[in-house]
């Protein structure tokens, strides 16, 4: 297991994140020494769609410009649908990915990659439910369970989160 006790990772998500997606990577990361800050339009308590709660450490607005070592983009769609429209969260995004630095990102997380106009060329996964939209934005679309081309780590669905979460583990490991 990669050692990311030097890390830290944003989790940038919203009320409605899918639960099981939001946990476990932060449990993957932080087994692996990482510090996990939970990034927010608002600093509240956020309640995932079956209930767990999260509070936030820091604000869309407060967080940009931070150099986080790596990001983690939770499904759920409540969640994805509300943090895309975060212009905020979207420039955190889109400077992270553009500066070469990893990204993991599963299930309808990924429409936040469309607004930050990021995935041009890279082959990703998702729900399969959103794969029009990021082919739409330049993006080569494959049902696996986790696929990584270059700093950007995907996956489709909470049944992947074993190989998400090892695959996320890895690749920040690298940064």
């Amino acid at each position: 297991m990669a050692d990311l006790s030097t890390k830290t990772v944003a989790v940038i998500c919203t009320h409605g994140f899918d639960d099981a997606e939001f946990a476990e990577p932060i449990k993957a990361v932080k087994d692996a020494g990482a510090t996990v800050q939970v990034v927010a339009p608002k600093k509240e308590t956020l309640e995932g769609k079956k209930g767990s709660t999260a509070e936030v450490d820091v604000t869309t607005a407060d967080a940009v410009g931070t150099d986080f070592d790596a990001v983690i983009l939770p499904g759920g769609t409540g969640n994805a649908d509300k943090i895309r429209m975060d212009e905020s969260a979207v420039e955190i995004v889109k400077k992270h990915v553009e500066a070469g630095k990893p990204l993991g990102v599963i299930c309808h997380g990924g429409w936040i990659l469309t607004d930050a106009d990021v995935l041009r060329g890279k082959t990703v996964t998702s729900y399969s439910s959103i794969k029009t939209d990021l082919k739409n934005a330049g993006a080569n679309w494959v049902d696996e369970e986790v696929v990584v081309d270059g700093n950007i780590v995907s996956s489709r669905t909470p049944a992947d989160l074993e190989a998400f979460n090892k695959a996320i583990v890895e690749e920040f490991g690298k940064a």
